[in-house]
């Protein structure tokens, strides 16, 4: 059984027990967290919401808070002594999903 999620602007498909990860989540390491927002759930039969389907919701674990490997966005005009560079670390939680219900 599987069920495909939106979290983050983003759309992903899970199953039980297997391990994401997604755009930072406000909540602590060790808390459950329910996602609501389910637009298909399939398996035996497929279910497609309209849409998001009701009384469907999709159980996870926060394993782990933190940051990704930095990125580096340099800019340059040539001839000019114009440079910067910046670097950026995107946020992210790691969930572990439980269960599908409904």
């Amino acid at each position: 059984m599987y069920a495909v999620i939106e979290t983050g602007g983003k759309q992903v498909r899970v199953e039980v027990g297997q391990t994401i990860y997604v755009e930072k989540l406000d909540a602590n390491e060790g808390e459950n967290f329910t996602f609501d927002k389910v637009l298909m759930v399939g398996g035996e039969s497929l279910q497609v919401g309209n849409p998001y389907l009701n009384g469907v919701t999709v159980d996870a674990t926060i394993e782990k808070q933190g940051k990704q490997k930095k990125i580096i966005i340099f800019k340059y005009k040539p001839k000019k002594k114009y440079r910067r560079k910046q670097g950026h670390r995107q946020p992210y939680t790691k969930l572990i999903i439980n269960s599908i219900n409904g």
